[in-house]
């Protein structure tokens, strides 16, 4: 049985319009392909917005409590897409990481997923249901919810498209695809078509957002290819795979930009063993 999965960022989702939209799009790929299961991030600055608030009732939360309270940002966007997918006369059904059978180790905040059971999900797909995952999420040991920490929903797709039997799992967000280098800095910069798992993670290594390594890293070892697309146009993005013989010979593939780092050169150092060293300043007694 072939399974599409979709992740949809918190751009994505960051209005009940571009929910609305999303769910579209979800209807228009179960009308090709009667199995889909999407994943979805909090709306747009929800878990900014709760990871604020805790600071403002505590100085020191517990781990427990602020998974659980940050975890709540994926299911509101979770059972908003069912929604507006039902309003279409679609079946949908919007599930906990718990309920999607996604484990973790027994840490909060950044806890790595352990193993996936995915007998619910097929439950639901069996009676022709849309299903939607809260990403970034999951259960450990004791029952708890957990978190699995930065670039926690796109690495649950992937978790999931590999449990599945899916080849290729699509990420969509609000660029079409993985760039030569910032667009928005470089106005002439180009979109890959294609890029290797290795380059990938170099760039996200390095700065490029569009996806983060844990993801990468995770569907080259289950050898899934990423489709990074736009959920705001309907061509196709960038597909992020494994080498091909032909791709061997290219001398860059792209570059990133960093604007949060700094780099001091000291000029006119005598190029002589000691000269260049750390010395302590003295305070100037006046």
């Amino acid at each position: 049985m072939s399974i599409i999965v979709q992740k949809y960022g918190g751009s994505s989702v960051g209005s009940t319009e571009r929910i609305r939209a999303v769910a579209k799009r979800v209807i228009e790929t179960k009308m090709k392909y009667p199995n889909v299961v999407v994943v979805v991030s909090a709306m747009g600055d929800t878990t900014d917005d709760l990871v604020k608030m805790t600071k403002e009732v505590s100085d020191n939360p517990s781990a427990r409590e602020y998974d659980a309270l940050i975890s709540t940002g994926e299911n509101i966007s979770a059972a908003l897409l069912a929604m507006a997918i039902q309003a279409q006369g679609i079946g949908a059904i919007s599930l906990s990481g718990a309920q999607a059978g996604i484990h973790t180790e027994n840490l909060y905040s950044k806890a790595k997923i352990t193993k996936v059971d995915p007998s619910r999900i097929m439950q639901e797909l069996d009676e022709g249901k849309v299903v939607i995952v809260t990403g970034f999420q999951g259960i450990n040991d004791v029952s708890d919810i957990t978190t699995i920490g930065r670039g926690g929903s796109d690495t649950s797709a992937v978790v999931l498209a590999a449990a599945l039997g899916s080849p290729v799992c699509e990420i969509y967000t609000d660029v079409d695809g993985v760039y030569t280098t910032d667009p928005r800095v470089v106005p002439d910069a180009r979109r890959l078509a294609e890029i290797s798992y290795d380059e990938m993670l170099e760039l996200a290594s390095l700065g490029a957002k569009v996806l983060h390594p844990r993801s990468v890293e995770c569907a080259k070892e289950n050898n899934i290819a990423l489709h990074v697309r736009s959920s705001f146009v309907s061509h196709e993005g960038t597909y992020v795979k494994e080498d091909s013989l032909m791709e061997m010979n290219k001398p860059v593939t792209g570059a990133t930009l960093s604007d949060e780092e700094v780099m001091i050169s000291v000029l006119k150092v005598q190029d002589n063993p000691g000269i260049a060293k750390y010395s302590q300043i003295e305070e100037d007694p006046a």
